[in-house]
């Protein structure tokens, strides 16, 4: 399999995230390329020009973050990250972490190609009340949560989310506002799939 991805894309951390956690690391090649210069490789998998992008051993190009990790879990016999037990919860926490990873994510893209002046707009001013929201819900959810064993992929969206909101928009002090949710994030990304994946 070949995976078109980059550094920072919270979106491609999720996927490589998914990776390792179902042993499948090694049969994948990593192609690291810059998405927003029309990379001509990245083009001919993905014609939208988004990461992640996953070229299955069959040829068959797979994109959004969340369909890829959804075929990763089912070609990998290793525990399942979206088991049939508890189904509706894993994906409940999955999309909070997806609704969180999408605002904090086009956030920073606006600003990149408009300024920080374009959240003052009303779409910023939604985006900025969306997080806000979706952060007091997760504290709520989470805050007295275990950690599961093995992860699920509500876990690693939220996890990926949070982690991406500290790199890029360090304005948003979550951690401070939310110390459960700090300590219950602090004990996913303490796994090796976090550690050796982190955004720099």
């Amino acid at each position: 399999m070949k995976l078109y991805l980059n550094a920072t894309s919270p979106y491609a951390r999720l996927v490589r995230i998914v990776l390792m956690e179902k042993g499948l690391t090694d049969a994948v090649t990593m192609k690291w390329c810059d998405p927003w210069a029309d990379d001509a490789e990245l083009l001919k998998a993905n014609p939208a020009g988004r990461i992640p992008a996953l070229i299955t051993e069959k040829g068959i190009t797979l994109s959004e973050s969340l369909l890829i990790a959804v075929y990763l879990d089912g070609v990998s016999p290793n525990k399942p990250m979206i088991p049939t037990a508890g189904l509706g919860e894993v994906l409940h926490l999955t999309g909070l972490g997806q609704n969180l990873m999408d605002a904090a994510f086009n956030t920073v893209i606006a600003r990149k190609h408009y300024g920080n002046g374009i959240d003052d707009r009303d779409l910023g001013q939604r985006r900025s009340r969306a997080i806000q929201r979706l952060l007091k819900q997760l504290g709520s959810e989470l805050g007295e949560k275990q950690k599961a064993s093995p992860i699920t992929l509500g876990e690693i969206s939220i996890a990926v989310a949070l982690d991406y909101l500290a790199f890029r928009l360090s304005e948003v002090s979550w951690k401070e506002e939310n110390p459960q949710l700090q300590e219950w994030q602090a004990g996913v990304t303490a796994r090796a799939s976090f550690q050796q994946t982190a955004f720099c």
